[in-house]
């Protein structure tokens, strides 16, 4: 067995764990400072918003000009007063793309472009789009976010309780910031594409969050008819458990993603694939992140917040102090409730140092003091 899948046995079994729960305030803060300056950069820097939402023109040659694409950049900014994005097309000629520009200008714009570019007009084609299509996308958009949302906090209110629902969305609504934070910081361009991989990414961070809730929906059932393992514990047993599963898929996932943006965008210069690859990037790693450092343990704060649970809380930190009294030292207390759980099947909570001996089920009877 690789050492990946051996370390992931072993955090599923709980014998090596990481305090997830227990360091909770600590990701809340990197959370909220990475959200905070991506909401900085937003108000800020703002959207730079496409063509399709804006509204312009784009002129496109089907033959090859005479300028290079940094002097047809100069020549569109001059001709229209407007910045201007110029891609260069497989067959040797240009796709400029210019915002808010409406049919009279185009014509003008056409017109000198044609001069400065050493192309006959007749050779240069002129698409117009109206503010109007941008806006009804943009409005699609927001409709199928809010009703996706929506679905969201039902279907996991039903399949399991309100407050993992709640978690949830915080945590898409978190994703989804820091992706917008990230365009408005870098400045790449935002278009349909964009819109698309927005949407794409929340499905994606909501699977690893559902991987998590299941497991702590199976490992809670009954945690108020024992004494061993708090909330808090429990869920911090989910999260080791998925772990390794989290990082493979989130990592499978963003290689192809990462190769559309960094070789297809950056080396080639494909400029459009940067449209969803950025997004589908930062939204993947920020889900994986979020189902692990800020949806868990949300549940988990709001779960201990119940009185049930403070009282299971009180009786199992009394139970332990009495057993700390009684000389008992803390290995030989692990290995106790790790025992017992063994023997009545019962879920275990994985903290960092917690560990079993070698056998598991195939342990004799510890002596009973």
């Amino acid at each position: 067995m690789s050492r990946l899948g051996n370390l992931g046995a072993r955090l599923y079994r709980g014998e090596v764990g990481y305090d997830f729960i227990g360091k909770r305030k600590i990701w809340y803060g990197v959370s909220i400072l990475i959200t905070i300056t991506a909401i900085l950069g937003l108000a800020v820097s703002g959207l730079n918003m496409g063509i399709e939402f804006k509204g312009g023109a784009v002129f496109t040659t089907d033959t090859q000009a005479k300028v290079s694409v940094t002097q047809a950049h100069e020549d569109a900014v001059a001709a229209s007063g407007h910045e201007a994005i110029v891609q260069e097309l497989g067959n040797g000629g240009l796709r400029i793309q210019i915002t808010e520009v409406d049919t009279d200008k185009a014509d003008q714009i056409k017109a000198q472009l044609s001069e400065d570019l050493g192309i006959p007009e007749a050779k240069i084609n002129a698409d117009l789009v109206g503010p109007s299509w941008g806006e009804q996308i943009a409005n699609k958009a927001w409709t199928g976010l809010g009703i996706f949302m929506v679905l969201v906090v039902v279907y996991l209110a039903i399949a399991f309780e309100w407050r993992m629902a709640i978690a949830a969305l915080i945590a898409l609504i978190h994703d989804i910031t820091i992706t917008v934070g990230v365009y408005a910081l870098v400045g790449f361009e935002v278009t349909p594409g964009t819109v698309i991989g927005l949407l794409t990414i929340l499905g994606y961070s909501l699977y690893d969050t559902v991987v998590v809730f299941d497991s702590l929906k199976e490992g809670t059932k009954g945690i108020t008819k024992q004494t061993r393992w708090t909330y808090s514990e429990i869920a911090n047993r989910s999260i080791n458990g998925t772990l390794v599963r989290s990082i493979n898929t989130t990592v499978v996932a963003l290689l192809p993603v990462a190769g559309l943006l960094f070789i297809g965008g950056g080396v080639l210069g494909a400029g459009m694939l940067n449209d969803i690859s950025l997004s589908l990037f930062v939204g993947l790693a920020a889900g994986a992140y979020s189902s692990i450092f800020i949806a868990t343990p949300l549940v988990a704060d709001l779960k201990e917040r119940e009185p049930q649970m403070k009282a299971l809380k009180k009786r199992i930190l009394a139970k332990r102090a009495a057993a700390a009294a009684k000389g008992e030292s803390l290995e030989d207390e692990r290995d106790d409730r790790a025992q017992d759980l063994d023997e009545d099947s019962e879920p275990a909570g994985a903290v960092i140092g917690q560990r079993r001996q070698p056998g598991g089920h195939g342990r004799s009877p510890r002596n009973r003091r």
